[in-house]
């Protein structure tokens, strides 16, 4: 498998420099061909690749040279930004012919994003209950399940024999976002049970779907949080959920691929968050200007580097007590060191638990507990090693080496009971734990540390 896999990114690389060299000397059509031996997925990377090595308008010229067919294919594999940027540069009707090939989740994510003069000019041509659909999706909210959810799904009657359901879902089927889940409505388009492709598959003929269906489905509402959903496909594994609204009507359905966007999303904004970075552009790292990076990056290094003028404060206030035992510089960096990265350990650990719904609020002092005692253990044998060095090593008084030893004990508990409360406390109010780790952990647990280290200096030194 590995080697295959090998094979496959040496191939990818071969052609992509073969494309490039032909884009050089502007034989397009051989470009073309070249791109056209690998699948839709390659193809929109490689057209990625040629916009970053040239520019916008080589991109939509070999995009516009394949197959409609394909085209739209690979079209429904591109970010949002360059979807956009293909429609401004091509002609109505190939953006017509696009719309309308588009599945229908991927189409609203596209008009989503589409100046109001472009949206216009596709909704004069949509025949009318096409219209009121497409419109009826764009007024849910954006980071809802409405706005991720299609309305191509295959709806059957309880009453239904499994012949009945399985010729249904061969005339309907190719059309349909996905066959191995149906969904059983009663009057209204109520939701009442679904039933798998593999059930009526296995099952007699002349059954009834109502008596094989599962009658209490797992379901998400058109306003929950996309993110809410995207847990419910973590949790139960399933294929596609079905979306109702306030009365139990079955509106649409998200399938795993739409979740799996959403996770990957929401991991890359956490991850983004834990590093002091606030991106709002949602472009890859090599598409984002450098003003780009610097806008993303800037407000949280200011205002890390202004929770900075508080250590520098606690230390010269403490200038005058340094001067007198000056070895007690050296070992400030090692506290503040250990005292980050034990904070930053049990914030990691416990954002990570409430993101997969393994740590509840409730279980706030159950958490500060066990931390509480990992910190303790940790400190000791820490500690304890330090303590040998110091004496042995740095040749230091036992009062500097108990003075250094007692202060990385306290930080350590006190970082590790710091580092699993605040994220807890920030879901609580209502802020991004992801907040609560990285720059920010580091930031809160260097004043915890010079402020422990020069009480415990106070207390044992007098000084």
């Amino acid at each position: 498998m590995e080697n295959i896999m090998i094979d496959m990114d040496q191939a990818y690389d071969e052609s992509i420099e073969k494309i490039f060299d032909l884009l050089k000397e502007k034989k397009y059509f051989q470009c073309r061909d070249e791109l056209l031996k690998h699948n839709e997925v390659e193809i929109a990377e490689m057209l990625i690749d040629i916009r970053r090595e040239f520019d916008l308008q080589k991109m939509v010229v070999l995009f516009r040279a394949l197959p409609k067919d394909i085209s739209v294919d690979v079209f429904a594999e591109l970010s949002v930004d360059d979807q956009v940027d293909i429609i401004n540069i091509i002609t109505d009707p190939e953006i017509k012919y696009i719309i309308d090939e588009l599945d229908f989740d991927d189409m609203i994510d596209v008009l989503e994003e589409l100046p109001a003069n472009i949206v216009d000019k596709i909704m004069d041509k949509t025949p009318k209950n096409d219209r009121k659909l497409i419109n009826q999706f764009l007024r849910y909210k954006e980071d809802s399940a409405g706005s991720l959810m299609t309305p191509d799904y295959i709806n059957l009657k309880k009453t239904d024999t499994v012949r009945e359901a399985l010729d249904h879902i061969k005339q309907v089927g190719l059309d349909s976002e996905t066959i191995y889940t149906c969904y059983v409505l009663d009057r209204g388009r109520k939701l009442i049970g679904v039933i798998s492709l593999r059930t009526l598959v296995i099952s007699d003929d002349d059954l009834v779907v109502g008596d094989l269906m599962h009658d209490d489905p797992v379901v998400c509402h058109v306003d929950d949080d996309q993110e809410e959903v995207s847990d419910q496909f973590t949790r139960f594994g399933y294929l596609a959920l079905p979306i109702v609204d306030s009365e139990y009507r079955l509106v649409g359905i998200v399938t795993v691929d739409d979740a799996l966007d959403v996770i990957e999303e929401e991991t890359t904004e956490d991850i983004e968050r834990m590093g002091g970075v606030i991106d709002t552009t949602d472009k890859e790292y090599l598409d984002m200007s450098v003003l780009q990076h610097v806008k993303a990056r800037l407000p949280w290094l200011f205002l890390l580097m202004c929770s900075y003028l508080i250590t520098g404060g606690m230390i010269s206030s403490f200038e005058a007590a340094l001067s007198q035992v000056i070895c007690l510089v050296s070992y400030m960096p090692m506290l503040m060191g250990t005292g980050g990265n034990s904070g930053t350990q049990a914030s990691t650990l416990v954002i990570r638990g409430m993101a997969v719904d393994e740590i509840e609020l409730s279980d706030f002092l159950k958490v500060m507990w066990k931390e509480a005692r990992i910190g303790l253990i940790v400190g000791i044998v820490l500690s304890a090693l330090n303590f040998f060095r110091i004496i042995w090593f740095d040749h230091e008084p036992t009062q500097i080496a108990l003075t250094v030893c007692l202060a990385m004990t306290v930080i350590v508990v006190v970082a590790k009971l710091f580092g699993s409360m605040l994220p807890m406390i920030a879901k609580k109010v209502g802020i991004d734990p992801a907040l609560m780790a990285g720059p920010m952990m580091a930031s809160i647990t260097d004043m915890i540390s010079l402020g422990t280290y020069f009480l415990m200096a106070s207390w044992f030194l007098n000084i």
